[in-house]
């Protein structure tokens, strides 16, 4: 939830802008790498679902003292919220994450990232739909903007095949974004890192039980990442993975997300998109078409227009970024 602490009062605006604007951007930063990182365990011989679950335990042990400072004893929260933080776990960790590593195995790390990104427009045709909530002109046109650069992204017009399960699995992890949307504008009276990192830790434990019991496939490997910049051992990848691309970009989105509020902070989330691209072409050698780049700066051109569209609510509750 977005608050003004007692230290904010005394922080002048332009240095709270400044400071936020860099924890936007390293959150952005951090979180672009996951995808170049995952498939590189992944091509090592790694099921997604243990590529996931290793991050996801990682970062959930990495803010588990963060987090309990942030609950100062206050542990009735969680029993309050606990429907929440299980929906957040499951589907928004958990989920997500499980569907975009599963897509990026067949497609370039970005381009999925930028199919998973369309999911404001699946908010607005679920809040249209399910509460009658009539989107504004410009939300429909971001959201034609973005399902054009959507088809360029996948090379349709030149008649390319796409690749049904990757694709598969990207809209799956929009729809896991779209959810997380959706659970973040709910009342609670959590702390935003407490949500951050007791959702980390049920998703752990999900996907523990799943890879245990068979339910989602599981394998891991050892010996060292093959990278186009060289050879990386597994376990420097996997501790990135978890410490930077999950511990690390939750924190400072949450420290972005205070200092500028939900809206603006959004809005710089979309540079993962960029930092991504940039991860994909030096670790992975992936490089996008300019039908593709055309493409995927229409997706974000449309998300922002269905963003100025929103309507601004007086109070915005922010939970960090779902991949």
């Amino acid at each position: 939830m977005t608050t003004l602490t007692h230290d904010d009062t005394h922080v002048a605006p332009t240095v709270k802008n400044s400071r936020g604007l860099m924890f936007a951007l390293l959150s952005a930063l951090s979180f672009g790498g996951s995808g170049a990182l995952g498939r590189g365990l992944i091509e090592l011989g790694w099921t997604p679902g243990a590529a996931v679950f290793y991050r996801i335990l990682v970062a959930s042990l990495a803010l588990s003292i963060p987090t309990a400072l942030a609950l100062r004893g206050r542990w009735h929260l969680l029993r309050q919220d606990a429907r929440l933080v299980v929906a957040y776990g499951l589907v928004a960790v958990a989920g997500t994450q499980l569907f975009y590593f599963n897509a990026v195995q067949t497609m370039p790390v970005a381009m999925a990232l930028l199919v998973e990104y369309a999911a404001p427009i699946a908010v607005v045709a679920f809040l249209w739909v399910r509460h009658g909530q009539r989107p504004s002109r410009t939300t429909v046109v971001g959201a034609v903007v973005a399902i054009v650069g959507l088809g360029l992204v996948l090379d349709l017009l030149s008649g390319a095949s796409v690749d049904v399960a990757g694709m598969t699995w990207a809209l799956l992890a929009t729809c896991g974004a779209a959810v997380y949307f959706i659970l973040s504008a709910q009342e609670t009276h959590l702390p935003p890192l407490v949500l951050a990192g007791a959702g980390l830790w049920v998703g752990a434990l999900a996907m523990g039980l799943a890879c245990a019991t068979g339910v989602v496939p599981y394998a891991t490997a050892t010996g060292t990442v093959d990278f186009s910049v060289g050879d990386v051992p597994w376990w420097i990848v996997l501790l990135v993975l978890g410490l930077v691309t999950a511990a690390l970009a939750y924190a400072t989105g949450i420290a972005a997300a205070r200092a500028l509020g939900s809206r603006v902070a959004s809005f710089f989330a979309l540079m993962e998109v960029l930092f991504s691209l940039m991860f994909g072409a030096i670790l992975l050698g992936q490089q996008p078409g300019l039908l593709q780049l055309a493409g995927g700066i229409l997706i974000l051109g449309g998300v922002v227009l269905v963003k100025l569209g929103e309507p601004v609510p007086e109070l915005e509750p922010t939970i960090p970024d779902p991949v």
